[in-house]
Formats: structure tokens, sequence, C-alpha cells
């Protein structure tokens, strides 16, 4: 599969190296970038790849035992993008290798890799308003729409693992305006399949509806430096971004909405309706950044049952949970940064013990974040009690 991956990727090069002008940009801007002779099309090639050592020491009720020890290629992707006819008809193709990119096939998916991460078409057919068609992410938290190249620590936190909305299959309408001279406001609207990525199986339930609201009230971030962690680019002046979502998925037959398992029962699947709510909000200043995020899912009826009216053992993940961050960039280009998640689940089958992370963190921005090294340690607790302890350390290289 990957060999084919590979020769299609070189094929399609060579062809278009064939029938276009061919820029070498500096680092970080892409490696290849191919644009048509008449000006027609482009395409830019850019790969990436993560790496990540970890050590974890779980709490055993007395004191934490012998560390577990791994290393990882955490991400390694090939990104294409680019324009079509027109530069307003955009488009964007993403894929995954490492093993964690690609798990998760099952009937499903073809019982095939999830390789396909992004393959959207974006098409601005008036002014300032996009019409979005393919799998891409859905206007969810804004620490999941914030690349996994561009965090500020070496991975998201507990409250995006649990609660993000993640990638879909569908549409999307986005549009922006000023309503002053700074003043700009973004909405975007979405409706997708509700299971996920790389579903091929239509639905099992209903429809997904999304709805995403921000406003920048002193302008523009630089270089869309709202979903970019850390202020690399030192803003000049205070900025500010506020967003809120809005999730429903109708009939939902997983357990986080379109994410987590599938609940199913006697005669198939069961079906619910899952509402999952955020806001968030991003502030940047000479070199200073803080984040924030609140979470909430609810469901109309959370256990999984039967026709019988039994329980399967099976429950929408429910709850609320808190993630705020923050860090300061030295001229230097040294970074550090802390974190605090807290998850407050509301379940029937499990704990409902309150869940708390504290994370400490530290990068060196070699090229921004295109080529960085970063560490952090993380303090967790379970109800009070010590859990685990984890330490990370890893470089990041993108073109």
């Amino acid at each position: 599969m990957h060999r084919k991956i590979y020769l299609v990727g070189f094929l399609f090069l060579f062809i278009s190296a064939a029938h276009s002008q061919i820029s070498t940009p500096k680092f970080g801007d892409g490696m290849l970038n191919f644009v048509g002779k008449d000006s027609t099309w482009s395409v830019r090639f850019a790969p990436r790849i993560q790496f990540r050592a970890e050590s974890a020491w779980e709490h055993d009720g007395d004191k934490f035992g012998k560390p577990e020890q791994s290393f990882l290629i955490r991400r390694a992707r090939l990104k294409f993008d680019g324009f079509a006819y027109s530069p307003k008809l955009r488009y964007k193709i993403e894929l995954g290798l490492s093993n964690r990119d690609i798990a998760g096939a099952s009937e499903f998916t073809g019982d095939s890799p999830r390789i396909i991460l992004d393959a959207v078409v974006m098409w601005e057919f008036y002014k300032n308003l996009e019409l979005w068609a393919g799998q891409a992410k859905l206007p969810g938290n804004r620490e999941r729409l914030i690349s996994s190249a561009n965090l500020q620590l070496i991975d998201r936190s507990r409250l995006n693992s649990l609660f993000n909305i993640d990638r879909d299959l569908g549409i999307q309408l986005r549009h922006s305006f000023k309503a002053s001279e700074n003043f700009l406001i973004r909405e975007m609207f979405a409706v997708s399949q509700g299971e996920g990525r790389n579903v091929i199986t239509g639905n099992l339930g209903g429809l997904q509806y999304t709805t995403r609201l921000e406003i920048l009230p002193f302008g523009e971030f630089t270089k869309k430096g709202d979903y970019i962690g850390g202020d690399i680019y030192r803003e000049k002046a205070p900025k500010l971004a506020i967003g809120a979502t809005y999730d429903y998925n109708v009939d939902a037959v997983k357990t986080r909405s379109n994410q987590g398992s599938y609940m199913k029962n006697d005669v198939g699947f069961y079906e619910t309706n899952i509402s999952t709510f955020f806001v968030d909000a991003m502030f940047k200043y000479n070199g200073f950044s803080l984040m924030g995020e609140y979470s909430y899912r609810d469901a109309a009826n959370p256990i999984a049952k039967n026709c019988d009216g039994s329980n399967t053992d099976q429950e929408v993940y429910m709850g609320q949970g808190y993630n705020f961050q923050g860090g300061y960039v030295f001229k230097s280009n040294w970074e550090i940064a802390g974190r605090y998640t807290a998850i407050m689940p509301k379940t029937n089958f499990s704990s409902n013990d309150t869940q708390n992370q504290f994370t400490l963190g530290g990068s060196k921005y070699i090229v921004g974040h295109k080529l960085k090294v970063q560490t952090d340690l993380t303090y967790a607790t379970v109800g009070g009690k010590s859990d685990f302890l984890e330490y990370r350390l890893g470089f990041d290289l993108h073109f």
C-alpha cells in the first residue's frame, strides 16, 4: 500500500514538473512549488515528521512505579495543496503514514488503513464566502483546529482527546467580514456524515451539524497566529480571538459524537442525539500567549440499550472540561509554557472522579514551528490522588 502511494506521488510530481514552472522556496514554505505555465493551477508539496521519546511512571497508591519507556514516530505526513483553474478554487490533500496516523481500520473503513486525513476542495464563490466539500476538520475547538505541526507543547490536552469532533466527510460554508476597521467576525457551518474520517459505509445514524462563530476585536493575528501555538511572531499590539462552537449529531451511533467506539446492540446500533459545546479564546502580545477552552457534552439518552430495554454497558461520554495554557517566547526563540487541564466526567458505568493534569514544557524554535525541539513534564491526578507522571521529548521537521 505504501509503495503504491509513493509511486503515485512520484508520478504526480514528475508529470507536474514536465508541464509547469518549478520554484524551490526557502525552508518552511513547502519543499517544491509547481505552477502551470498558463498559471491556471498550482501544487505545493510539503512532507513532515514528528519524533517522540516518552517515559511514564504509574502511581500504585503508595508510590510511583518503574518507568515505561517508548520511542515512536508520532506523525509522518505528506501534504499537497494549491489551486485549480482559478486561485479562488483551492484544494488540500494530507496523507498520514505513521502507525498512529493510519490506525483504526475496521469494517466501516473497508478494512483499510485510514491514510487520508484531508481531501477537500475550497471554492470562494462570493466575497469572503467559501464552500468546502470533502473530508476536513470540522469547525470545533481551537486546540483541535491548531495543526499538530504548530503546537505549543508536545501534544494536545486531555480535553481535546475526550471532547474534540475532529474530521468528517461533508460540506462546510465559511464566511468572514469586518464590523469596523479592525473588528473581524468569522462564521462557519458544516453538515457532515457524523461518524468520522474515512468511513465508507455511509450513515448508520443521522447527520451531524456544526456551527462556529469567532470574533477578533483587535484585528487579525500575524500570519494566522490565532491558530498557532505560542507567540512566535511576537505580536506588536495585543491580539485577541474568541470562538464558540455548537455541534449536534442526530441519531449518533458512537460514544463521543463522531469519535469513540460504535454502540452496538442486539439489532445493530444504538442511536441517540449528542450535543457538544465549546468556548475558547486566544490572546497574544509581545511574546506572551494565553489560550483557554471549555467543553461540554450531553446526550438525550446516553446509556446504550438493547430492544428489550436492557443495558449494553456502553454509553456516551458526557461531562465537561477546562484547559488553560500559556507561555512566553524569549527573543532567543526559547519558550517556557505551562498547561492546566481539568476533566469532570458524567458517567454511569465508570468513575465520575475529576481528572487533573499539570504540564510544564519548554521549546526551542530553530525555524519557528518548522524546525523545533520540545519537551514537557506532566503530573496527573484522579479524584485528588496521584495517577501518573510523564516526561516527553521530541523534535519536529516540517517543510
